[in-house]
């Protein structure tokens, strides 16, 4: 029948499709809080058992990550990482200034909030950013993924805020979300065999996980945020690729190219607003409409990035700027 074949053709569908089913079960579900009372056993606690398979989905990101990378790989995925995380962490206190915590509560904007703009600057799709550099031939650039992949996850979203005097997280809370990449981190490092073996289940996690986040979205907020989630991905491509290009540039003397493929929004990023909600309680009544807003900033990043990363790379293969310095 081709189902993954055809769930592949919608971008990001892998997480897209399986979270919006995830929804519509909602929609139908009893009392999405007691999972036991409608589903008993393993399939009821599954339904809201995200933070578990999110702690494998990141312990085999972290395996990825080699810490012995050339100079040049390590210095282009660092660069990406650390420059994106400061813009995001930059614009949501900027937002935090302008709007109140809660964000806005009503009208076109409703849901926009320093959490669902962090959120969905703050993490770079790993997948779409070296599918795109390994389709361009650009072994090097594609090397730098796992460095981009420390983006996964809560953490820098944590620091970010805590910094900024948004939210207070206790000590405990910031080691735990760490657990799992340190974890990843330290078997891929002392045994690449660990990498091999645990590498290829961070795919396959991707639609277990966007299921129970889509268990956690009501409909309705996927219907609202319509607007302000495409804008919002529109401005994590534009402001975000428009930065990390010149990062890359400067930073690597590359093209910049490799930091418009990071322009995009991860899909692990739609489970930021629950995690934080989980761990600073004031967010949850903004944590429905931020991931719906962080979700359709997924979907449409996925189709954007694509589109201007082929543009600049024609750009500059007209203009004979380096790969890679040193090489044409």
């Amino acid at each position: 029948m081709k189902i993954k074949q055809r769930i592949e053709k919608i971008p990001g569908g892998m997480m897209i499709v399986p979270l919006f089913i995830g929804t519509i079960v909602r929609t139908f579900y009893p009392n999405p809080t007691v999972p036991a009372e409608f589903l008993p056993g393993f399939t009821g606690n599954y339904l809201t058992g995200t933070s578990v398979i999110l702690f494998v989905f990141f312990f085999c990101v972290g395996t990825t990550i080699n810490l012995k990378s050339s100079g040049y790989i390590a210095r282009k995925g660092l660069s990406l990482l650390i420059s994106k995380v400061i813009l995001a962490g930059l614009l949501g206190v900027l937002i935090n200034h302008l709007l109140p915590t809660e964000g806005i509560t009503s009208g076109l904007f409703a849901g926009l909030s320093a959490l669902a703009v962090i959120a969905s600057f703050n993490e770079t799709n790993g997948g779409l950013y070296m599918a795109l550099m390994t389709t361009l031939g650009r072994e090097e650039d594609a090397a730098g993924f796992p460095f981009i992949s420390i983006e996964s996850g809560p953490f820098m979203t944590m620091i970010t805020m805590g910094i900024a005097g948004m939210a207070q997280f206790p000590l405990t809370a910031l080691i735990s979300t760490l657990i799992p990449f340190g974890l990843g981190i330290t078997l891929g490092s002392l045994d690449h065999d660990f990498r091999k073996f645990f590498g290829p289940a961070v795919p396959v996690l991707i639609p277990f996980f966007a299921f129970t986040l889509g268990f956690s979205i009501n409909l309705s907020a996927i219907v609202k945020s319509g607007l302000i989630g495409i804008l919002m991905g529109v401005m994590v491509v534009l402001i975000s690729g428009s930065v990390l290009a010149v990062v890359d540039r400067f930073v690597t003397g590359s093209d910049g190219v490799a930091g418009w493929a990071a322009s995009s929004t991860a899909g692990a990023a739609v489970a930021v607003p629950t995690i934080i909600a989980d761990m600073a309680p004031k967010f949850q009544p903004i944590a429905e409409n931020a991931t719906a807003i962080v979700a359709t900033s997924v979907l449409v990043t996925s189709i954007l990035t694509p589109l201007v990363t082929m543009y600049f790379e024609k750009r500059a293969r007209a203009k004979g700027w380096p790969i890679v310095p040193g090489k044409h």
